[in-house]
């Protein structure tokens, strides 16, 4: 998990910096904003942060659970578990040392409230992490003391999905799933399944007794994910946010997305939509698989599908979580969700890398245009 946590993040973050390379004058007349990030943070100097920051985040977590755990399970019992769960979480990994992940701390709010710290943390990106330190040590230049619109972004769309989702899931599970619990248990088991849902994968319920407007609604979380450049996965919280500015923009009839005084490139509003479109036809294909090699093509009614379609959006974004499916898949269903959970890591990634080459090229002729009816 580790290894993996440190390859992808710093992997991915080094991408999105390509991404991100400095805009030429023209562009930035254009666009009417530079990408500070890029400016400020340095390549080798991000990759060392990386390793710093995980280990330091992950040794808190671990020292914290340590105290919580150790009236459950001693001195010496307390080692282990806190340190699997501190790296399980920060990484976004989901993996659990107990056989029914952390439902049985859902009487300790403490713990959750660890568990679900390290998981927004190894999710909001080293990005915004890097330049939040920068930012407090003010070693940045005086005219880029304001945040980044990314950092903006991301930090806004993060705390919007964590306070909605927090609300929505206490409301459709009070009187479901989280009855008979004390109200700050409920209201934090609510919190945490509002921060697992999106690519970390640890369950204080059973999702398999939740309603479907739960299980639907955390289909919609772990499609969103995680920050770029971080451990989690997902069609990432920055993606999701300027497609709902484009779509906005278009509505008002701008020609431009822009947010807090900045305007967004059209390279990066393609790549967005570039991205939702490859992961919606990816994930409809996988849904189809599961229907022709789970469902035999019978007519059932909606749970079994809603529950394959869980599968297959946990799968694609690396989540975890599953209605109690897995077990019962064929070995095609498998072999699909192999293929999936692969995918679901690395083509983004390839397709990002893609996109980031600087050589392009060029058309000799550009034929006449054309339009075409829509809508």
């Amino acid at each position: 998990i580790q290894l993996g946590g440190l390859g992808i993040i710093t992997f991915t973050t080094l991408i999105i910096l390509a991404l991100g390379r400095r805009l030429s004058l023209r562009h930035e007349s254009l666009a009417g904003t530079e990408l500070s990030i890029s400016d400020e943070v340095d390549h080798r100097r991000l990759a060392y942060d990386v390793v710093r920051f995980t280990l330091i985040f992950e040794a808190v977590g671990a020292l914290l659970l340590y105290l919580l755990w150790v009236p459950r399970f001693g001195w010496g019992g307390a080692t282990w578990h806190a340190i699997f769960h501190a790296v399980s979480a920060f990484c976004n990994a989901g993996f659990s040392t107990f056989t029914d992940s952390v439902m049985g701390f859902q009487r300790d709010p403490a713990t959750l409230l660890v568990v679900a710290s390290l998981i927004v943390l190894g999710g909001i990106g080293f990005l915004v992490l890097e330049e939040l330190y920068l930012r407090r040590k003010g070693w940045m230049r005086v005219k880029h003391m304001a945040l980044s619109l990314h950092t903006r972004i991301v930090l806004g769309t993060t705390v919007a999905l964590l306070v909605g989702g927090w609300i929505f899931f206490a409301a459709f599970e009070w009187r479901g799933a989280l009855e008979g619990l004390g109200m700050l248990d409920r209201l934090m088991n609510a919190l945490f399944m509002s921060t697992t849902a999106r690519t970390a994968g640890f369950n204080s319920i059973d999702y398999a007794m939740a309603g479907d407007d739960t299980n639907f609604l955390t289909i919609i979380f772990m499609s969103i994910g995680g920050s770029p450049g971080s451990t989690a996965g997902g069609l990432k919280t920055t993606t999701f946010a300027l497609i709902g500015l484009l779509a906005l923009s278009r509505l008002r009839g701008d020609q431009i997305v822009s947010l807090a005084g900045r305007s967004v490139p059209e390279e990066t509003i393609q790549r967005a939509v570039g991205l939702f479109v490859l992961a919606f036809g990816v994930v409809t294909a996988a849904i189809f698989g599961y229907a022709f090699t789970e469902l035999g093509g019978g007519r059932h009614g909606g749970a079994p599908f809603l529950d394959h379609m869980f599968e297959a959006v946990s799968a694609f974004n690396t989540v975890g979580l599953s209605l109690g499916v897995t077990p019962e898949l064929s070995t095609g269903g498998r072999s699909l969700t192999i293929a999936l959970m692969f995918m679901g890591r690395v083509g983004p990634l390839v397709f990002a890398a893609a996109l980031a080459r600087k050589a392009r090229r060029t058309a000799a002729i550009r034929y006449s245009y054309e339009d075409v009816v829509i809508g």
